[in-house]
């Protein structure tokens, strides 16, 4: 197998492993500049251009597209996965969590610990803001931000207000989000590789008042073994985002992980040195598998016939599949194939007749439309607006009340 390493750093540590591990599996890996590429479009034969000779035919790519070049690197995967190469993490996946406020959206009502969060332009919203997420001491983080750069910790609302209003004068966005007290100077870094964490380590601060964990900020690590609740919000998260190699950062929250942020790239370094893990050798594997099936867009090529899609249907405790097994459900006989089972955060994939449905699973199914919308609930009323909840426009100041 021929795989390109996209890297502005081929002397770095991460590299160096990639080569070393592909050489242990007898495939030939090489180490590119990502900006050393030219794009070529063409309708029918996209190509792309390296040091100015056409590049040759590769099996996968490994992106290590750095913050900095995140636009340029991103268009020359995207020309790569134009062309049919397999890419360990996706173009689109790399852009969404390259963005703080992006990556926490799509995180957003899937049943996974995170922190309040706070995203404001206006001074004016800036303490309610705040206040919202908690009141002082707050984090306050830009919206791409990598390492715990652009990571700052406000104690109070004078101090937080004053940051965040000079950050802004110089065009950043910024998060406020609320500090999580309990877990302050340590955090979780779990390795996610397609559906299993694969290492995952323990980072503590150890400057005095120092609160970002990061390797990159002086702090250690030390290899820890995940519990269920963090290992599968790690891989949930990772899956979420698109990611299929992360580094899933979680802090320890009271009432379990809190999800921090999704890495693309994770470095190696830190993780195979805590560990003593080859985790360079896990994605070559990794790699050597998917290779082999590519990427398909479910969506578009099982929606070819007309009336025909893919949805997912919440099992209410009221509904006539609950205690029923898939196959005595009835779907297949409606025309509906039940293609996996969400069960609390635990993926079913391509569930057997005898497998029983429970109230609160989510059914992803292929099949008429028709039949399916039956199935679906329906969205609720929105509600009408009273005319006394409109705002009012401002008049002439009531007259003061007689004296009695």
């Amino acid at each position: 197998m021929k795989i390109a390493v996209l890297s502005r750093n081929p002397k770095g540590h991460s590299a160096r492993r990639f080569k070393e591990a592909a050489a242990a599996r007898g495939h030939d890996l090489k180490l590119l500049d990502t900006l050393r590429f030219a794009i070529s479009l063409d309708q029918e034969h996209p190509e792309l251009w390296y040091r100015g000779k056409k590049l040759s035919h590769y099996d996968a790519v490994i992106p290590r597209v750095g913050a900095s070049v995140t636009l340029y690197g991103t268009a020359v995967l995207r020309h790569f996965e134009q062309m049919g190469v397999f890419t360990m993490n996706s173009s689109h996946a790399i852009t969404v969590s390259r963005d703080n406020l992006r990556s926490l959206q799509g995180l957003m009502r899937r049943s996974i610990g995170l922190p309040s969060t706070e995203f404001v332009r206006h001074k004016d919203d800036v303490i309610p803001a705040i206040e919202r997420a908690g009141g002082a001491p707050v984090i306050i983080k830009l919206l791409e931000g990598t390492q715990g750069i652009g990571v700052i910790l406000a104690d109070t609302v004078s101090a937080a207000t004053s940051i965040i209003e000079t950050l802004q004068s110089t065009k950043q966005n910024v998060l406020i989000q609320k500090f999580v007290a309990e877990s302050k100077g340590r955090d979780i870094r779990a390795f996610v590789i397609g559906h299993r964490v694969v290492a995952a380590a323990r980072r503590k601060a150890q400057k005095a008042g120092e609160f970002r964990s990061n390797v990159h900020r002086g702090g250690k690590a030390e290899a820890v073994t995940l519990d269920a609740a963090y290992e599968q919000t790690a891989v949930r998260a990772a899956q979420i985002l698109g990611l299929r190699v992360a580094g899933v950062d979680m802090l320890e929250g009271k009432d379990g992980p809190v999800i921090m942020e999704g890495n693309s790239p994770p470095g190696l370094e830190g993780i195979e040195t805590a560990t003593g893990i080859d985790v360079a050798g896990e994605i070559i594997s990794y790699l050597e598998e998917q290779v082999l099936f590519p990427d398909l867009d479910l969506r578009q090529r099982l929606t070819l016939k007309a009336g025909y899609g893919v949805t997912e249907v919440p099992v209410a405790p009221n509904s006539t599949l609950v205690g029923k097994t898939v196959k005595d459900s009835g779907l297949r006989e409606q025309d509906v194939l039940v293609l996996s089972i969400d069960r609390g955060g635990l993926v079913i994939p391509n569930p057997r007749g005898s497998r029983e449905i429970l109230a609160g699973d989510k059914l992803l199914c292929y099949g008429k439309l028709l039949t399916m919308k039956g199935l679906v609930p329906p969205l609720p009323p929105r509600k009408r607006r009273k005319a006394s909840d409109a705002p009012r426009a401002p008049g002439p100041p009531s007259p003061p009340e007689a004296a009695n």
